[in-house]
């Protein structure tokens, strides 16, 4: 294999989902291409480096000064969406349910990775509650991690006055119970509601 397809073949394999095989599948796909596909591609990502960069308020991806999620005087300024990474905020925005602000820790509490407080932008989010927010949204992930950042981010927030919540979690839409695990049934049973 030629140097430079060796070259490129590792570097698309630190992706995420990208094994040996589909890396390789990909440099062929772009050697049978227009020339001017892989020149494209080349710039974007050269643009991709020097042009986006976590907001400054939010910690969302933007080419701007700040998000335009930030920037938009037409979303509910005095709530706050916390998640985990910025692919979490996608998602919820996504949905169009979600019509206020969020916050991006940049991860868990996770004492093995050594992942604590100081490594996740709690600090940053407790300071932009003194500006007006009535409520926060945790809507980190159901694993043990997740749940330990929840808890101490509730405990963290209360202490400010500000209503915490988490986000709901159970059963899909569509989904067949012999088909979900006990974990994610034993929180739905949990966070059960009256019918109305």
């Amino acid at each position: 294999m030629a140097d430079t397809i060796q070259r490129l073949v590792i570097l698309l394999r630190q992706l995420p989902g990208i094994g040996e095989k589909t890396a390789l599948r990909l440099v062929h796909a772009m050697l049978s291409t227009d020339p001017e596909y892989a020149k494209n591609l080349a710039f974007a990502l050269e643009e991709l480096v020097l042009k986006v960069h976590p907001c400054p308020v939010c910690g969302n991806l933007t080419e701007e000064e700040n998000c335009r999620i930030c920037s938009d005087p037409q979303r509910q300024q005095n709530v706050i969406c916390v998640v985990e990474k910025v692919q979490d905020l996608m998602a919820i925005d996504a949905s169009g349910e979600y019509h206020g602000l969020y916050h991006v820790l940049g991860g868990v509490l996770n004492p093995l990775e050594n992942s604590g407080p100081d490594e996740l932008r709690i600090e940053s989010l407790l300071g932009r509650l003194s500006q007006g927010v009535q409520e926060v949204i945790i809507a980190t992930s159901s694993s043990v991690e997740g749940e330990a950042t929840a808890l101490y981010l509730k405990k963290r927030i209360e202490q400010s006055g500000v209503t915490v919540s988490r986000l709901a979690t159970g059963i899909p839409v569509g989904g067949e119970l012999e088909y979900v695990d006990r974990s994610t049934i034993g929180l739905a049973i949990r966070g059960r509601k009256e019918i109305s």
